[in-house]
């Protein structure tokens, strides 16, 4: 990168630069369309598209709304030419749609070019040559003059034959690398073309300006456009006509600031395909106008099925933070970012707001066929609580309290991390459902009864490890009674600090949830439940909150309900269970499962799976005659050596001895 002196500014500004177009700050209306996918983006694909994939694109263009389609080169091979031909001889342009076609400024193309359109309802000839300096000096080895009466000549011809061919036709020229082209002599080709084709109101010519190779910045494409809108022949019967590419990366504005400038027509492709580093993007234009309250005049409003057939026809990939269509493109994964988005929706909700102003999003996901639940706010370790909650609302109705999101969220968020993965909307609501609606792993509440005594006084049953115990007491209601109930029979002391309640909404009309938070020592401990009794739903909210106290946790007779679910399935699993199989099962990394359960049994993984094949190992010997390389393979282990290393590990004998010991004693 040491070379730039190499290199210099190869675009022209025309001799008169007047900037009325910098006034303008927006575009108002929307231009005339052209798509130019199935000729200058098809001839960029490694493998063009076959006829009949052509013509699915044809339809899917006309299904979107373009009326301008440039169809092919169709003196360029057999493919373009008999594509051209099957539009028109399968009657498959709508009388509202015009095809276009392409041609060189030379006889033998052109002529091969109109007997394609022969019979055409209405067609538009495009015409061009190269008029740049580059071009002319290095390619044609012509001046101004030569340069410029291929122009005139290929014009008169088109007029010649389309007066002798079946159809209707009118006429498009354009400068071709317009960016090399000196302006004042690029509209002097222009008008030259002009003077031939002589339009009218009735037979508009075409004048399209290519930004070929992109070479200069927007602003100076835009002043080269404002001089050329003002100086051609006949401009109220002339359609201003722009083909920007992408090779600075500012097609979409070269195209935006092209129309302030005076532009009516823009060609482009969907998604920004086409040759080198691609055509402007139409999508991106379109729905920019869009998010200005502009109707572009086409439909994208199913973006994912446009998307899919596209990147099935063309074998092209839509990139990920590809403008309005990409995956990406409406997801917000930061914390801030999705608090701001789900206030956002809430104050659209509750104001009935009828202008879209969502903060991070500049237009409604939904108008171009994409949800809230799976493309805008996505889970993973850098979410913040506003997010995880808006997931948990939108999806599944339940609508946290303020003071408990935050715990929540950092519940989800340690899975996201623990795991290296984004989680799902589903995968979130277990992470919920598990810590705070599912977890009473020393005790559950299996009964209540309630009578008015001196208040309310409330009869429990707790299943406290194998016993069950009833215990009552009374409160100032029903939920106060219970917890007096729990203080006493623990005696545990913490505060009732928080409870909401709401119906529940989303595919369960009938239910409704709790929420309750008590703290103790300082510290929120919380809880949900979920039930058509909303007494039930809050009795086992408080018990799933009180489950978490550490004085209940520090009780060596209760067990921890994760570790016993973990080893029940290597019970279950015993013969082929890995780490890899539990951290599927359980929705964790295999080192946190392995650190999991050492931490919480004071066994390895591997030892509680050699103690359960062990055991059963034992069984078979003592009760049956498989021999040893058998129950080797049944309980686990296909290296019967390994299996008697283990197994005499474990008990100072080998499988033999065992069997044999057992044998004569009756059992070991």
């Amino acid at each position: 990168m040491k070379n730039a002196n190499k290199y210099m500014r190869q675009y022209f500004m025309p001799p008169v630069c007047e900037y009325d177009w910098v006034k303008k700050d927006y575009v108002d209306a929307p231009p005339i369309w052209c798509s130019v996918d199935l000729r200058d983006g098809n001839q960029a694909l490694i493998e063009p598209m076959s006829l009949e994939e052509k013509l699915e694109f044809f339809q899917m263009l006309v299904d979107i709304g373009f009326k301008e389609i440039e169809v092919g080169f169709p003196a360029a091979s057999e493919t373009e030419f008999d594509f051209m031909r099957a539009l028109i001889e399968r009657d498959m342009i709508p009388d509202d749609v015009t095809v276009q076609v392409l041609t060189q400024a030379r006889e033998h193309i052109i002529k091969k070019t109109f007997e394609a359109v022969k019979g055409a309802p209405h067609a538009v000839i495009h015409l061009y040559n190269s008029t740049s300096v580059a071009q002319r000096e290095q390619v044609f080895k012509k001046d101004k003059e030569q340069i410029k009466k291929l122009a005139v000549d290929g014009a008169e011809l088109l007029k010649k034959l389309a007066s002798e061919t079946e159809g209707d036709f009118s006429f498009e020229y354009s400068p071709e690398s317009f960016h090399g082209t000196e302006v004042e002599y690029a509209v002097e080709v222009c008008n030259a073309v002009l003077d031939v084709w002589k339009p009218t109101a009735e037979n508009k010519a075409i004048i399209n300006i290519p930004a070929t190779v992109e070479t200069a910045m927007p602003h100076v494409f835009a002043t080269q456009i404002e001089y050329v809108s003002k100086n051609l022949k006949y401009r109220d019967n002339v359609v201003l006509s722009l083909h920007p590419h992408n090779d600075r990366g500012c097609g979409v504005a070269d195209a935006e600031m092209g129309m302030l400038a005076g532009a009516d027509r823009i060609e482009g492709t969907l998604f920004g395909n086409g040759e080198r580093t691609g055509n402007v993007d139409i999508i991106t234009i379109a729905m920019n106008m869009f998010s200005h309250g502009i109707d572009p005049k086409l439909d994208f409003s199913n973006m994912p099925k446009i998307r899919e057939t596209y990147e099935r026809l063309t074998r092209m990939q839509v990139y990920d933070r590809q403008p309005y269509a990409g995956d990406l493109v409406f997801t917000a994964f930061s914390g801030s970012h999705q608090d701001a988005i789900a206030k956002g929706m809430a104050w659209r909700e509750e104001k009935k707001c009828e202008k879209w102003t969502v903060p991070y999003l500049p237009i409604d996901p939904v108008d171009v066929g994409r949800t809230y639940d799976s493309d805008v706010i996505r889970i993973n370790s850098q979410s913040g609580k506003g997010g995880i909650s808006y997931i948990l609302k939108q999806n599944f109705s339940i609508s946290l309290p303020e003071k408990m999101r935050e715990e929540v969220g950092y519940a989800v968020k340690q899975v996201s991390d623990e795991e290296h993965k984004e989680l799902s909307p589903q995968w979130v609501y277990e992470i919920f459902e598990d810590q705070y609606m599912n977890h009473t792993p020393y005790f559950h509440i299996s009964e209540c009864h309630f009578k008015q005594n001196d208040g309310i006084m409330a009869e429990a049953t707790i299943c406290y490890g194998e016993k069950k115990t009833v215990v009552d007491a009374n409160g100032n209601g029903r939920l106060d009674a219970v917890s007096n109930i729990l203080k006493e029979f623990f005696g545990v002391s913490y505060e009732l600090s928080v409870y909401e309640e709401h119906a529940l909404s989303h595919g369960s009309s009938s239910k409704a949830m709790s929420y309750v938070g008590i703290t103790c020592n300082g510290k929120m401990y919380w809880g949900a439940g979920m039930n058509e009794d909303i007494i039930k739903a809050s009795i086992h909210a408080l018990t799933v909150a009180v489950n978490k106290l550490p004085q209940i946790k520090s009780d060596e007779k209760c067990e921890d309900d994760r570790l016993v679910s973990m080893l029940n399935f290597i019970q279950t699993n015993y013969q082929t269970v890995t780490l890899e199989d539990m951290a599927n099962q359980f929705h964790l990394s295999e080192p946190y499962i392995s650190k999991y359960i050492k931490d919480k049994s004071g066994r390895t993984f591997g030892e509680h799976v050699a103690g359960i094949r062990m055991k059963r190992a034992k069984s078979l010997l003592k009760n049956g005659n498989m021999t040893v390389e058998n129950i080797s393979y049944a309980v686990g282990y296909q290296n019967v050596e390994h299996f008697n290393r283990v197994f005499k590990k474990s008990f100072e004998m080998t499988p033999v001895q065992y069997r044999n010991l057992s044998r004569e004693n009756g059992g070991v």
